[in-house]
């Protein structure tokens, strides 16, 4: 790992902290769903409102595929 990909990580975990502070309940709640909640058939949706008011929405359905990804995710924690 060079001093450019070392101080990019230093700039992420910094950024990581900050929103961390900024939103203390958020990560408690990505935590309580990848717990409970993260099961092949659950649906995630996520809804995004600009201050203009405009509105995004999308949601996915997770399938046995996903399961992997997210076990990858999990095991990459401990």
């Amino acid at each position: 790992m060079d001093f450019r990909q070392i101080a990019m990580m230093q700039k992420i975990k910094s950024g990581m902290d900050r929103f961390r502070a900024n939103h203390p309940k958020f990560p408690m709640f990505l935590r309580a769903v990848s717990q409970d909640a993260l099961v092949e058939g659950t649906i995630i949706e996520i809804n995004v409102t600009t201050p203009e008011g405009k509105n995004y929405c999308t949601n996915v359905r997770l399938k046995a595929d996903d399961m992997e990804l997210f076990d990858a995710f999990k095991s990459m924690q401990n």
